[in-house]
């Protein structure tokens, strides 16, 4: 395959008769290289004339401009405005399989209308632009519509000029009761309550819905619901991974992501602090807690690892989850050569792993809490020591004015040297000396013992210090230990052959991607590179984020993937709209919450998810947006809906994580018994699913479809599997949650008619029609006549869980109860 390109001529007539003109389907548009050809070269030609140079064959390189003025043995790569004699042209249409480009043996292929778009390009003129992601995001007027009355922001402008392209238009107006329901579960992941329905139901304000936004986002449950995705990118966990697995505590870092988005905290300074807090001139507890987000990764601690493989491996992923949150590139490929897609090289690669390389981690496995790290308050323990603090700051004063006096002296001499404390020993000498705030319990003990006698009452003031004191100390003892970062050691650099840390090559300085043609005196350090990160100038951080919210509230973002931005990427399918949102972000100081405001703001949004047949033949993706997407909600929100509904839930946030219902034995299954699950009891149960104990070797068994939280992942997956229904339905979550509901219904409402109304309000946000509530009255009335023929059947359901069942009716509480897990199960309750 060596030089194919340069040692073969070949004619006109093998391409004779095999194109047709191009016709890109309705207006013509005019063809653009990164958004047009790139795509067709990434995926067919880069492998052998992409930036790797180690794999480049032919010296032949096609993803920057240079190459297509190239010369080779039979005229010109491209001769722009004439694709009869531009080489690139005759040699992915030829029939000689010698010269065929891609080769035949590569499996590649171009399909006709590939070869169409490259023809059209080259007889356009062949102009080159870079890739639509690396050129600064603009923000251009809206575009002039039809639609004149449908758009409320400028999104829809953006949204309908593509509609109208393709001769679509939008679904009318989703219901006000579908609407409350879609956008409380977007923004706080629980549904709303009956009380709420009713209030925005009879609010027939023109900025009602606008009202539900605000409260919505300004409720605590908003930083819990936008806290999720997070941890998935942040691949949050509560252990380490491996088969060792040993038990971490980071959770105090998880409960800094939730109070920082309800906070509003910028992005900008959401970036920085993460990447590096504890670099900042005035670095707080909190800042330096904030990097535990680069020590979420896996921690080896299998006997045999070799420690340097381990701490090189952690670099490697703290880099790689960079790359992925903030620019959505992939730079895993270049950990062995350079990218094969993208203008990213393996130095590249090693310039960022040096920025992180000053860390004193030394790769040992042993410490589930490996160094650096701090110690870490829960909100409660902070609650407490508050408490504590007025009291032992009174009694610190007491004994000290008693000590005044006791132990009188002249100015300028120790307590210790004073006539009272000459027959003292010199423990006690040592004692009275220090600070009464700085004495340990065995210090203030033995002087309580010495005044017992002598002065009751300066020895019982001792005593409530020491009891206040160990109170105190025992809250502090108590705070978790955080993994944190810290540029503690200087270490040189080298570029690894293959990946491998046994095998260091010449070495890299510290530098940002050249890509971006960034230059700087001195070596970055992680500060410089959050700060470059959060540039304006940036063509990436805002995009990525723009688009990982868009994801969030349509299922699919503007850019289908949101891990790729490059080349290998998908298009954005509104690039417009994309920078638009983009820049409008950044202007508004880096604002989440005012960007997710603008996007359930928008008519787009608010559309019902009625489909017009026409889309789905035009648009079968909705990739245009001509109707409301509609998913089945992620196995974490479901559990919260149940939990929500019925009442059970615990809305308390923070502290560490818990232990739900869980079959047994899966935990001891996966570590060859080492690890055993220890289910909590009590409120603990009912806790919001973010607070779930997360064992990263086997998640939570109840949560389906969700990341495994090994390595950074910010693309959403759904599947659809029977085996899903089995925990919605069988589940003791689930099962106690429609009991507890089904027992509220009856001690609350009058009649099964209001009991089961009641309960489908509750789980679809509407009132049933005539005949679903005739369907579910009549099932009701076949599960109470089999109930009341089957006593052993009502003491098993009404015994699931924990919860205290309050009825006294049993047989009406089992058959209610059945009837709210079949409520739970609706699609209408799944779905978003």
């Amino acid at each position: 395959m060596k030089n194919r390109f340069s040692n073969r001529r070949f004619s006109l007539l093998w391409i004779t008769g095999i194109l047709l003109p191009i016709s890109m389907g309705g207006a013509q548009e005019e063809i653009l290289f990164s958004r047009d050809i790139q795509p067709i070269l990434s995926e067919n030609c880069y492998p052998c004339h992409g930036p790797d140079s180690q794999t480049r064959e032919a010296d032949l390189r096609l993803d920057i401009e240079d190459a297509f003025q190239a010369e080779t043995s039979s005229g010109k790569l491209v001769t722009a405005g004439t694709h009869s004699t531009s080489d690139l042209f005759l040699r992915i249409t030829s029939s000689d399989p010698d010269l065929l480009m891609p080769p035949p043996e590569s499996k590649l292929q171009l399909t006709q209308v590939q070869k169409e778009k490259i023809r059209a390009w080259i007889d356009s003129g062949a102009r080159w632009d870079k890739l639509w992601s690396l050129v600064p995001a603009k923000k251009t007027a809206l575009p002039k519509i039809s639609l004149g009355n449908w758009p409320r922001n400028a999104i829809d402008s953006f949204v309908a000029r593509e509609l109208e392209k393709q001769g679509l238009e939008p679904a009318p107006a989703a219901s006000r009761e579908k609407l409350l329901r879609r956008v409380t579960l977007d923004l706080t992941g629980i549904p709303p309550r009956a009380d709420q329905i009713e209030a925005f139901l009879s609010d027939t304000s023109p900025g009602a819905f606008e009202k539900v936004v605000d409260r919505l986002l300004a409720s605590p449950l908003y930083g819990e619901r936008m806290a999720w995705p997070w941890l998935d990118a942040a691949r949050y966990a509560d252990s380490n991974g491996f088969q060792g697995d040993g038990e971490r505590t980071m959770w105090p870092w998880r409960d800094w992501v939730i109070d920082t988005i309800n906070d509003n905290l910028p992005f900008d300074q959401f970036t920085i602090k993460q990447i590096a807090g504890d670099l900042l001139p005035t670095a707080t507890p909190e800042d330096r807690l904030a990097t535990a987000f680069c020590r979420n990764h896996m921690i080896n601690g299998e006997g045999g690892r070799i420690a340097e493989e381990n701490r090189v491996e952690y670099i490697f992923d703290q880099i790689e989850t960079v790359g992925t949150v903030w620019l959505g590139m992939t730079f895993n490929c270049c950990r062995c050569h350079d990218h094969k897609f993208d203008p990213l090289l393996q130095k590249d690669y090693y310039a960022l792993f040096a920025i992180f390389n000053r860390t004193p981690v030394n790769g040992g496995g042993g410490n589930p809490a490996t160094p650096p790290n701090m110690k870490a308050p829960s909100f409660l323990q902070q609650r407490k020591l508050a408490s504590l603090e007025p009291g032992l700051a009174e009694l610190r004063k007491k004994v000290a004015d008693n000590e005044s006096l006791i132990f009188k002296r002249p100015q300028g001499l120790k307590p210790s040297e004073s006539e009272r404390a000459k027959s003292f020993n010199d423990e006690l000498k040592k004692s009275i000396d220090l600070n009464p705030g700085s004495r340990n319990g065995r210090q203030l003990s033995i002087l309580e013992t010495e005044f017992q006698q002598k002065n009751s009452q300066y020895a019982a003031t001792l005593k409530s210090l020491r009891k206040w004191s160990d109170q105190y100390n025992a809250v502090r003892n108590g705070f978790a230990t955080v993994m944190i970062m810290s540029d503690t050691t200087e270490r040189k650099t080298h570029r690894l052959e293959r990946g491998l840390y046994n095998q260091p090559r010449e070495e890299i300085p510290a530098s940002l991607p050249t890509m971006f043609g960034v230059r700087r005196d001195a070596p970055p350090n992680r500060l410089d590179l959050a700060n470059w990160l959060t540039q304006p100038s940036n063509p990436l951080t805002a995009r990525v984020t723009v688009n990982r919210a868009w994801q969030l509230f349509f299922g699919t973002g503007l850019v289908k993937t949101p891990e790729d931005f490059g080349s290998q990427g998908s298009q954005p399918s509104h690039p417009e709209l994309l920078d638009w949102l983009a820049v409008d972000f950044v202007e508004s100081g880096w604002d989440l919450k005012r960007l997710h405001r603008l996007i359930v703001l928008s008519a787009t949004y608010q559309q019902s998810a009625r489909v017009n047949p026409r889309a789905r033949t035009v648009d079968p993706e909705n990739r245009l947006l001509s109707y409301s997407p509609r998913f089945r909600m992620p196995a974490w929100m479901l559990r919260d809906q149940a939990l929500s509904l019925s009442g059970l839930m615990t809305h308390r946030t923070g502290g560490p994580s818990v232990k739900p219902y869980q079959p047994g034995g899966i935990w001891a299954d996966a570590t060859f018994g080492k690890k055993r699950y220890s289910q909590d009891h009590g409120v603990n149960l009912y806790r919001r699913s973010l607070y779930t104990f997360w064992r990263r070797i086997i998640g939570p068994t109840m949560f389906f479809d969700t990341a495994k939280r090994q390595t950074c992942e910010v693309k959403v997956s759904r599947t659809n599997s029977p085996l899903h229904a089995l925990v919605t339905l069988n589940d003791p979550t689930f099962v106690e949650a429609a009991r507890v509901l089904a027992d509220r219904l009856l001690l609350e409402e009058s009649t099964p008619t209001v009991q089961i109304a009641k309960a489908f309000l509750l789980f679809t946000s509407r009132k049933p029609r005539q005949q679903e509530l005739g369907i579910l009255l009549n099932r009701y009335q076949r599960y109470l006549e089999h109930f009341r023929k089957d006593a052993a059947g009502v003491e098993s359901l009404l015994s699931t869980g924990e919860y205290p069942a309050r009825s006294p009716q049993r047989h009406q509480l089992a058959a209610l109860t059945m009837i709210c897990s079949t409520l739970m199960n609706l699609d209408e309750a799944l779905t978003r």
